[in-house]
């Protein structure tokens, strides 16, 4: 007999659909534990990881036009092409700050908690539908294509590790333990 999923929890409960998610996923404790331990390796490679995710969104034009709005933060500047310019570097150092404490936060994070969850959930409120007063509205298929991106990133920098040995790692599978927390983040982004 098929388990029954509340639908309107699922899309209303965020510690509902991170449960529901961690079932369907077999995401457990170990896997938040291999994430920890990858911080070690991951880290020192973050600065690198956010200028290739960088020189990447802003090859496609369709992605750059979501760098040209600006946030609440930056409104207080000037509308000038001088300033703009300005700002546009300014709020895109602040964006890739956001992205270098949101993967920190993702690998050291040793409990899944409702505070973390909500982090989670906010950072995608950030970039969908907000309250901010020009929202930025980033279309799903370009937040999935920057994860899926960060996902290839981050796996390659594990294999390419020197002295890696995947049969003596004490983390088995790092791969499908990275990917299950891209599935959960891509799914928590969209939620409540």
């Amino acid at each position: 007999m098929a388990e029954h999923i509340d639908k309107t929890r699922l899309n209303t409960d965020l510690r509902y659909r991170f449960e529901y998610l961690s079932k369907f996923l077999n995401f457990t404790k170990d896997d938040i534990i291999s994430l920890n331990t990858l911080a070690a390796i991951i880290f020192p490679r973050i600065p690198f990881t956010i200028e290739t995710v960088y020189k990447k969104l802003y090859t496609y034009d369709i992605i750059q036009q979501y760098f040209i709005l600006r946030n609440d933060d930056f409104e207080s500047f000037s509308s000038d092409e001088e300033t703009n310019t300005s700002v546009i570097s300014g709020q895109t150092d602040y964006r890739k700050d956001m992205l270098s404490m949101y993967l920190k936060r993702i690998f050291i994070q040793t409990e899944w908690n409702d505070r973390f969850l909500q982090f989670l959930s906010h950072i995608g409120e950030i970039y969908t539908e907000s309250d901010h007063s020009i929202p930025t509205n980033v279309d799903y298929i370009h937040i999935n294509a920057l994860l899926g991106y960060l996902e290839h990133l981050l796996i390659e920098i594990i294999w390419n590790i020197e002295h890696f040995d995947l049969r003596k790692d004490p983390i088995p599978n790092i791969p499908s333990k990275k990917n299950k927390e891209n599935v959960f983040v891509n799914k928590l982004f969209f939620s409540v």
